[in-house]
């Protein structure tokens, strides 16, 4: 009895002891743990700078040993149990810049912001993906010149869902070893086997317990990381097509590119832990190009993960190409803004999917749709979402958009479905359903991949097969597969394409540029379905996919095309001349340039810009001075001894030399009176003189001083200032609140195009 109560006693004890550990490890009531990432600036002292100054690898070592010293003392600072400590940490990030992640309570976080040795603690997001023909529009056909030996030695970083080495885009035909610049890896972990040498690395980061999969391995397991790979980088492919929609051949925009796969993105998300990993591997592995298309919304530019590892990849000489996000047309939507960023949205192709519907009383019309169905019969029952509707649905509920639990199984199985302004399809589809019309009020210009038989159709359209239906016992009708259509309105900027004004800075024009985005064939994975959905057997290795991630890449292969002539190119330098060369897009709304910034990208145009609006940080730190950073944490990330009273001012509106002009009224009764400053630097022909030329609505003064450049050799820089007056915006006539501009420099053969773009913020 008394053995009985003593081992009661202990338990008891040892329970109590648990409770208290976990307690004290995860907090109690509401303030468990959470992820962050604690972001200390540059690394104390880089590896390649290590090499520069002949310390030897040796130093290196010991420079990431002091930063991993450095973080353990930070964080013991605010967590005394060491034990506690080291199971609250969950990354070290110590190659090309100094941070960790751990898991903290809120009087730590709050502790270690107050830290002099930390730039900005920020919980980590859980990220989305922003989710052929494309590269003959960008005027970069199959017979394009090409510096093949240089281009084989470029490589892009892809931060993605991973890779699938089974498409036949990945092939390394005719392609030698890697490049000895490389100095990543190839990691075979679950049903991944192996790289080759067009996707010489391929690595996966799962340290995030919110997004943690049982099997981890850079199988790409959902397509988008190999259709984007494949649209940067994929080799030629003779015949490619989806179903034979889009046929012809598959290509990147360089073929002889090689590629590494960071694979970040997991069915849950895309961790800011995991993202910043393959940032600090893929700056210290050799890339020359980084590509990532996933979501970037921060509060600024010190908690955003792209923002920094991408400041600390331009350090580098390394480009990164950004998605602009699918949340368009709305205004403020634009993510990924850091100015050492190219933001992209998306512009449609001159390439359309239409879908023919034909009803029982012989009317007809074409959809928008991705069919690859070829129907087996002339027709098919057809019902209505009303008629169709589940009796247990609510009076305050309709039927109409066919979701989830508003239809009845027995009335809609074996039989098409006519929906109106939306349609959850693989609901239908499991409800025994053959197809689906829908009615829209909006025109789209996206065709999506449907799981059964469908087609969007305009609602007057929608409105007779309604009519037709009520009008007959026995309503039948029969969609047939899409086909391929031209569309006269390309290039077009894509309703899903979102839209500045950026958030984080006023003066800021975002995005930057647009490139193909709607309905690419590009690479896919045969470990998914085309949609994913229950029951879909249609597997292939090529897909159709809309998406500012599909632009992006568009984006990153222009600028891996362009570094194979000019090697030596900044970042910036690369940046001016896609952005200078840009083409406005054919229909111009009212506030186009803050959805497309720019224009369309001319790869081919870039190689020969004329002038460039170069930057190198420091013009980069005056920027982050003039939008309030200031102290320790500018120091720290910049890793300069710099205060912004060291920074010279050049002077203008945004002290940062941007090809594009930008500004936002915060009063509507201010005068419109701005001067931007700015530097073109020539790399164009060597005795050139240009001039001057602006394009501005009648109530807007635009004078640029001088308005004429003579420069006498290359590389020579000459600076101008343009100054812009004008009354209120909401003073003038039909108190609009924007107003377009644009300066353009000529030398007869060169055209250097700049934007200006006036906007009165909205209240938010």
């Amino acid at each position: 009895m008394q053995s009985k109560m003593v081992r009661t006693f202990m338990i008891t004890l040892f329970l109590l002891a648990m409770q208290f550990h976990w307690s004290f490890t995860h907090g109690s009531g509401d303030t468990f743990r959470k992820a962050y990432i604690v972001y200390m600036g540059e690394t104390p002292r880089s590896r390649t700078s290590a090499a520069a100054t002949g310390e030897g690898e040796g130093e290196g070592l010991r420079s990431k040993t002091s930063a991993a010293d450095l973080q353990h003392n930070v964080l013991s600072s605010v967590i005394q149990d060491a034990s506690t400590a080291q199971q609250s940490k969950i990354h070290s990030y110590t190659k090309s810049f100094n941070a960790f992640a751990a898991k903290l309570l809120p009087d730590e976080v709050q502790k270690l912001r107050e830290n002099e040795n930390v730039v900005s603690v920020f919980p980590s997001r859980i990220r989305k993906l922003h989710t052929t023909r494309s590269w003959d529009i960008l005027r970069m056909p199959q017979t394009l010149k090409r510096n093949h030996q240089i281009e084989s030695n470029i490589i892009v970083g892809v931060l993605d869902s991973g890779i699938y080495m089974d498409a036949p885009s990945f092939n390394d035909n005719g392609l030698g070893p890697p490049p000895s610049k490389w100095k990543g890896r190839c990691q075979v972990a679950g049903n991944f086997t192996g790289c080759n040498n067009k996707v010489i690395g391929a690595v996966f980061y799962n340290n995030d317990p919110a997004t943690r999969h049982p099997n981890p391995s850079p199988q790409d397991e959902e397509g988008h990381g190999s259709h984007t790979s494949s649209t940067i980088a994929g080799a030629s492919i003779a015949g490619a097509s989806l179903y034979g929609l889009a046929q012809g051949t598959a290509r990147g925009g360089v073929p002889s590119a090689r590629i590494a796969m960071y694979k970040v993105c997991w069915p849950k998300g895309c961790s800011d832990i995991d993202l910043l990993a393959a940032m600090d591997d893929a700056i210290d592995d050799g890339v020359d190009v980084l590509s990532i298309s996933i979501s970037g919304e921060s509060n600024s530019f010190f908690d955003n993960s792209f923002a920094i590892g991408s400041f600390h990849a331009m350090k580098k000489g390394i480009f990164t190409a950004c998605s602009a996000g699918n949340s368009g047309p709305d205004l403020y939507t634009v993510q990924n803004t850091a100015p050492w960023i190219m933001t992209v949205g998306a512009s449609g192709l001159d390439r359309q999917f239409l879908t023919p519907v034909k009803v029982g009383n012989g009317i007809e019309t074409t959809g928008l749709s991705i069919n690859t169905f070829s129907p087996n019969k002339k027709m098919y029952p057809l019902t209505t979402a009303a008629i169709a509707a589940n009796s247990t649905l609510s009076k305050d509920s309709t039927p109409w958009f066919c979701d989830e639990g508003s239809l009845d199984r027995e009335k809609v199985n074996g039989k098409i479905v006519l929906c109106q302004g939306g349609a959850r399809l693989s609901y239908i589809k499991s409800l025994g359903g053959i197809g689906a019309i829908v009615s829209l009020q909006k025109k789209r210009d996206t065709s999506f991949i449907s799981a059964i038989p469908a087609t969007y159709v305009d609602s007057i359209f929608g409105d007779k097969i309604l009519a037709y239906v009520n009008s007959t016992k026995f309503p039948q009708a029969v969609i047939y597969k899409s086909k391929t259509a031209p569309n006269a309105a390309a290039p077009f900027l894509a309703s899903f394409s979102s839209r500045g004004p950026a958030m984080l800075s006023r003066t800021l024009l975002k995005p930057d540029v647009v490139a193909p985005g709607v309905n690419i064939l590009a690479a896919y994975t045969k470990l998914s379905s085309m949609t994913g959905t229950l029951g879909d057997d249609r597997f292939d290795v090529y897909t159709l996919m809309s998406g500012t991630s599909m632009s992006c890449p568009h984006v990153a292969g222009a600028v891996a095309y362009i570094k194979t002539f000019h090697p030596n190119w900044s970042p910036s330098a690369i940046k001016s001349a896609l952005m200078t060369t840009a083409s406005e897009l054919r229909i111009k709304a009212t506030v186009a340039e803050l959805g497309y910034g720019a224009g369309q990208i001319d790869p081919v145009s870039a190689l020969h810009p004329g002038l460039i609006y170069d930057m190198s940080k420091f013009d980069y730190i005056r920027f982050l001075c003039e939008e309030g950073y200031s102290g320790t944490t500018l120091r720290l990330f910049t890793e300069d001894n710099t205060d912004c009273a060291s920074v010279p001012n050049i002077g203008g509106h945004d002290s940062l030399n941007y090809p594009s002009m930008y500004y936002q009224f915060q009063n509507p009764n201010t005068s419109i009176n701005i001067v931007f400053h700015r530097t073109v630097t020539n790399v164009g022909l060597k005795n050139s003189i240009y001039k001057a030329t602006v394009k501005a609505p009648r109530n807007l003064k635009v004078s640029v001083i001088p308005n004429v450049l003579a420069f006498s050799q290359l590389n020579e820089k000459k600076s101008f200032n343009v100054t812009i007056q004008g009354p209120p915006l909401l003073l003038q006539t039909n108190q609009i609140t924007h107003l377009s501009a644009s300066l353009e420099w000529s030398d007869t053969k060169h055209r250097v195009r700049s934007p200006i773009f006036i906007t009165l913020a909205q209240q938010m």
